[in-house]
């Protein structure tokens, strides 16, 4: 009789115990499976809600106003923002990948009303492109409605109650022009925001492309423009294939950087990620350990017909392999069922999404609060073999302690 049947008959003499072991194992890898797609989950939608507040997955823009960025200087602008947008739409090797590709104007102005002036910060973009960037439309109040039409503006609550100012009221501003002019410009008010993050409610007003074109004097302009993929995981390569592509088509003077290369988030979300790993192995090896148990208790139970297995001429190897395969296939049972337990649990919670409102109210930029486990099948299949070989190390012990066991004292000690 070989090894592996003589493990599955010996796993069938006590099934409460191995059904306990399997059920310990199917927990662990469960909740393993499930930590892992939710963290996925957060992790993206991190970088999600930082690419499309801040930067996008790409980030194009001239080097100059790179170096000054915190300044929103409008005379470092680009020149030709739709021949950019243009350019990065028809980059080769991105084709069916990019999803969105934004110009935005940011800048700074003075508002003013009949009653008060404050500084704040101008956001121009366009209205279809907004809607899924910074969907400030989804945080306006009742009343209110998008900057969809020319000379309208949409502004914070609490600018809006700073300067006195209601929805339908005129709304003036002053900016710096790209040619160091004053630019002046009226705005309806079309609506106003909460988000929720005093960043924005108190400081920022948004309009429409042209509209911000046209004070700052950017003709056909912007500040940067914001690149947007299918899979945020291929920004890097991306960057690469339109820096190569700009410079092929005369425009190789801009610089273009990957939102891993802006700011430490990147860099947060990756540790984040590593550490949230070594817990998912600890999480495995917690439930693993009971089949550690079971197998010293098997082998404390078993001395008498282990001495007789030794008797009989059955080498110490394979019993150490006979033990071994007993814990093996306990950690396959119970890391299979756990992980499609665990993946189907994802895939239901990938639909249905969890809301994180409350959790990310703090947050300092607005955020899309849904979180949609992510559901990957090679993290599923990797935790399965990392809960069978848990499973396999915790039982090696008490495996090897059968393999070295004296057969006259095993066969005496019952």
């Amino acid at each position: 009789m070989n090894v592996v049947t003589m493990a599955v008959r010996n796993l069938g003499r006590n099934r409460r115990r191995t059904s306990l072991a399997v059920l310990s194992v199917l927990i662990a890898i469960t909740m393993v499976v499930f930590m892992d797609g939710l963290i996925s989950g957060v992790l993206d939608s991190l970088a999600r809600n930082f690419t499309k507040n801040e930067t996008g997955h790409v980030n194009v823009a001239t080097a100059e106003y790179r170096a000054r960025e915190r300044f929103m200087p409008a005379s470092a602008a680009l020149v030709d923002s739709d021949a950019v947008k243009a350019a990065i739409r028809a980059t080769p090797g991105l084709e069916g990948r990019i999803v969105e590709v934004a110009p935005r104007v940011l800048f700074g102005v003075v508002l003013s009303s009949a009653s008060a002036t404050k500084a704040a910060r101008g956001i121009g973009g366009d209205p279809s492109a907004e809607k899924q960037l910074l969907m400030l439309d989804r945080a306006l109040l009742p009343g209110s409605s998008y900057f969809d039409q020319p000379g309208t503006a949409i502004l914070g609550v609490k600018l809006a109650g700073d300067l006195g100012l209601k929805v339908g009221d005129t709304l003036k501003v002053v900016s710096e022009k790209a040619d160091y002019g004053m630019g002046f410009k009226k705005f309806r008010i079309a609506g106003l925001f909460r988000t929720g993050v005093d960043t924005f409610d108190e400081s920022t007003f948004q309009v429409g492309l042209a509209d911000a074109r046209d004070l700052l004097g950017l003709g056909k302009g912007a500040s940067q423009i914001l690149v947007m993929l299918k899979d945020y995981r291929d920004s890097d390569e991306a960057a690469k294939l339109i820096s190569a592509h700009l410079a092929g088509a005369g425009l190789g003077r801009l610089s273009v950087q990957s939102w891993t290369a802006l700011g430490d988030i990147a860099a947060i979300i990756s540790l984040s990620g590593n550490i949230y790993f070594w817990g998912e192995i600890i999480v495995a090896f917690l439930g693993a350990f009971i089949i550690a148990n079971i197998m010293m208790m098997v082998v404390l139970e078993r001395r008498r017909e282990i001495g007789i297995l030794k008797s009989m001429g059955m080498e110490p190897r394979r019993i150490l392999r006979l033990f071994l395969t007993e814990g093996v296939l306990l950690g396959i049972m119970g890391s299979a069922a756990g992980a499609l337990l665990g993946a189907a649990l994802n895939g239901w919670l990938s639909v249905k999404g969890l809301d994180f409102s409350r959790s990310m109210a703090g947050s300092g930029i607005p955020m899309d609060n849904i979180i949609h486990p992510g559901v990957h099948p090679l993290n599923v299949a990797m935790l399965f073999l990392v809960g069978v070989a848990v499973s396999a190390i915790v039982s090696f012990l008490p495996s090897r302690g059968a393999a070295r066991m004296d057969p006259i004292e095993a066969i005496r000690s019952v």
